[in-house]
Formats: structure tokens, C-alpha cells, sequence
């Protein structure tokens, strides 16, 4: 099982493959991009899915907003330049952590948009301090996604917003020869996939209200496309690179192969892409 310190790991060495693949720099975003019949760009993309979990939250300006799993703090900007709220980012890179807190520093918001190294399945908030929990593509690595929806539900202020996107197993039981799933996983530093039907049952019980999933996979497959590219683009040079050096570090010395992991699996239908929301 994966513990925090190996996600830590994961994003502290492979940062600079998110800048060189994934336009980091420029877009501060390791997500999947949304593409509408609409879109031309990549760099669209990327905004369009802050856009959309933005519109399903519904922030206001005087909400608290918490970003669990804020990687370099490219949402938490997004949010607070669209809507003047509050937001506090948590991460377990301490990497990520510095680029989101210079990001916050040029702009002249870090009182207003912070950022904190925290396990964001046991924090030290009190209870009911956000309107909103924010989570993209980051519940993934929580072995036990209970850890997270309890936490979440604490947190939440009565009537409070829990949105995120995530990867999730497309059933619960499903048939994987090739073991794409798990090959995919271990290069992500993530335990296992969760299916969208079990995570929908845990929050419910959990005292989750008007929980809400809608399927966005047909809206990321130029994006699961273009990391399938990256991959292949990057396997030569990555396989020198680790010849030449034998003790790079274990998930940087695999990571380009997650491009072509995730790709086979969403071929055979194996994993789909979620929007959830829930209200407490």
C-alpha cells in the first residue's frame, strides 16, 4: 500500500516531467484538459475543467474554499480570480508546495490563497470550516476513499460543497488481462481505482445529500491521447537516461510509462472520468 510519503515522492520527482509534457509552467496544471466541440487548444483544455468544477460549486466570494490536493496551486488562483474566495491549498510535496506559494507571492494574493503541507484525509482544521472542499484528480492516491469522504464531511460547513474530478474503475469486478489498471496505478503512486458506483455508496452513507456524478471520459480522450504521445515520445530517452543513471529515483524511472498505461485501459472501457458532487 502506498503511504503519503510515496506520493509525496511521486510528485517531488516527476515535477519536471509535468513541465516539459504538460505545459506545467505556463498553466500550473497536472490535470486532464476538457475538450469542448469549441476548443482549439490544449492550454483551453486545462482551464475548461477548473471552469466546470467552478460552475458546479457554485463559489461565492465569502466562501472558505478548500483545495485537497492543490498540486501547484493552479486552481486555488483560478478560484479566487474568478470569485474572490478564500482558498487554502494542501499538498504532500514539499516541491509543489514552493511553486504554489511563489505562484500566490508574483501575483500579490498569498494572504488570500495559502498553501500548506497536509494530509488532506486527516487535517488539523476544526470542524465546519469550508463551504467547499475542492479535490481534482487527487482522491485517487487515498487508499481508503472513506478516509476522505469522512474528513470532507467534517470539514463541510451544514450545506457545504464537495466537487472533484477523478479516474475511476469503470465496474467494480471487471476483466483486465493485461493489468493495465494496476500497471497504470503503480506508476501514479496509487493503490487501486475505485468504481464511481462504490464511491457514490460511501458517500451517501457517510450523510452525504444530492450526490451527483456525470461522466466526462468522452470529453478527456484527446487528453488521455496526448499523454499517450508524450509517453511514446519519452520511453527512448527515458530508458538512457535511466541506464545512465541507476539510481534515478523509482517513479521517475517508470513514469513515462503511465501515458501508456492509462491509454490501453480507457481503450478497453476499463476506467471512466468523473464529475462528482455532493452537499452536506
Amino acid at each position: 500500500m502506498f503511504k503519503s510519503s510515496d506520493v509525496a515522492d511521486y510528485y517531488n520527482t516527476t515535477q519536471n516531467h509535468y513541465e516539459r509534457w504538460w505545459n506545467l509552467k505556463d498553466q500550473l496544471s497536472l490535470h486532464y484538459g476538457i475538450w469542448e466541440s469549441n476548443t482549439k487548444k490544449f492550454a483551453e483544455a486545462l482551464v475548461n475543467t477548473n471552469a466546470t468544477l467552478l460552475k458546479e460549486a457554485e463559489i461565492e466570494s465569502t466562501d472558505l474554499v478548500l483545495d485537497a490536493g492543490c498540486g501547484v496551486g493552479g486552481a486555488a488562483l483560478f478560484v479566487h480570480d474568478k470569485t474572490g474566495a478564500s482558498v487554502t491549498g494542501l499538498t504532500l510535496s514539499q516541491k509543489q508546495l514552493q511553486t504554489a506559494r511563489n505562484a500566490a507571492l508574483q501575483k500579490g494574493i498569498q494572504d488570500q490563497v495559502q498553501f500548506e503541507i497536509m494530509d488532506f484525509t486527516q487535517t488539523t482544521f476544526p470542524d465546519e470550516s469550508f463551504d467547499v472542499i475542492w479535490a481534482c484528480e487527487s482522491v485517487c492516491h487515498v487508499p481508503d476513499k472513506r478516509d476522505f469522504i469522512q474528513e470532507s464531511f467534517r470539514l463541510l460547513k451544514k450545506g457545504g460543497r464537495l466537487v472533484l474530478f477523478d479516474f475511476f474503475q469503470a465496474k467494480e469486478n471487471q476483466s483486465d488481462p493485461n493489468n493495465w489498471m494496476h500497471k497504470w496505478a503503480q506508476t501514479w503512486a496509487v493503490d487501486r481505482f475505485a468504481s464511481i458506483e462504490t464511491f457514490s455508496s460511501q458517500l451517501k452513507s457517510a450523510d452525504f445529500s444530492h450526490v451527483e456524478t456525470h461522466d466526462y471520459t468522452q470529453q478527456i480522450k484527446l487528453s488521455a491521447k496526448k499523454l499517450y504521445y508524450a509517453s511514446l515520445l519519452a520511453a527512448i530517452p527515458s530508458e538512457t537516461y535511466n541506464l545512465l543513471h541507476p539510481n534515478v529515483s523509482r517513479f521517475a524511472k517508470t513514469h513515462y510509462r503511465c501515458g501508456y498505461y492509462q491509454y490501453k485501459a480507457l481503450q478497453k472501457d476499463l476506467w471512466k472520468y468523473f464529475l462528482v458532487k455532493a452537499v452536506k
